[in-house]
């Protein structure tokens, strides 16, 4: 039985879940780039800390990012749930890949290979989560995808991430930092209305009216822990204590070590 395609709505609310969805990418693209960037001076024995907060930021955002737009979705006279188990699977999946591609940049530089491998490996981190947070979606029906459309939802996640992690790394200064966090959202949410774009939604036969809890309630409570992961990457930013001399020192000291000087031969 293949169902009947029922019309589907992504702005249920107008511009209130793109643009809050927006705002959490951002968020934590922002966070998760900055920790990255902090490591990167560091010794290498000492950046996997600073590496861990970056990849639980970043996948927190995009997966905060993701279920926020679905509070939005909705399909005409089907009642939609979500799986908890396959739902926190895709966060956990976010944080991981994503954290492989930020330790790649983290341990390996600026290269043009660790960034396009980075970037690679982030970006199917973020379709990733996309798809397996939708696998995760319960109704009296099924959904289908237009295998073009998914590809160039991923292929968008791939190359501004890729460009995002370019520019968070390779330019100086708050504005190409805040460029870098704009385009990682830019990504994010590019990749999702577009893989949105793709699906179609089939209602079984005899499926009945939408009945119980909207998505919004559904999805509301499963936010909490992201946002306090995110919560508590801001706070370890926000009071990290290094200075600018402290940064200046530690680049020196980490440029000295990757050249195998002894560290007492740079010290006054």
């Amino acid at each position: 039985m293949h169902g009947t395609a029922v019309p589907t709505d992504g702005f249920t609310y107008g511009l209130v879940t793109p643009v809050a969805a927006f705002v959490m990418a951002v968020l934590g693209s922002a966070l998760g780039l900055r920790c990255t960037v902090r490591a990167l001076p560091l010794a290498r024995s000492r950046r996997a800390g600073w590496l861990t907060l970056g990849a639980v930021a970043i996948g927190s955002g995009i997966w905060t990012m993701h279920f926020i737009a679905m509070m939005g979705f909705t399909a005409h006279g089907v009642r939609i749930g979500y799986d908890a188990r396959i739902t926190f699977a895709s966060l956990a999946v976010a944080i991981l890949v994503v954290g492989i591609g930020v330790f790649i940049v983290g341990y390996r530089g600026r290269t043009v290979p660790a960034l396009i491998g980075a970037g690679v490996i982030t970006g199917l981190g973020v379709a990733a989560m996309h798809y397996l947070g939708m696998a995760g979606m319960r109704m009296p029906g099924h959904l289908t995808y237009a295998p073009v459309t998914v590809a160039l939802s991923v292929a968008i996640a791939v190359v501004a991430a890729t460009a995002a992690l370019w520019f968070a790394i390779s330019v100086k200064g708050v504005g190409p930092a805040l460029g870098a966090s704009l385009i990682m959202g830019v990504a994010v949410c590019g990749m999702h209305y577009v893989g949105m774009a793709a699906l179609s939604v089939h209602a079984h036969a005899h499926a009945g009216s939408a009945t119980g809890q909207s998505p919004t309630e559904i999805l509301a409570p499963m936010l909490i822990g992201p946002l306090v992961l995110m919560l508590f990457v801001g706070l370890i930013v926000g009071f990290d204590p290094m200075s600018r001399g402290e940064q200046r020192r530690r680049e020196s000291g980490a440029a000295m070590d990757e050249l195998g000087t002894p560290a007492w031969s740079h010290r006054r």
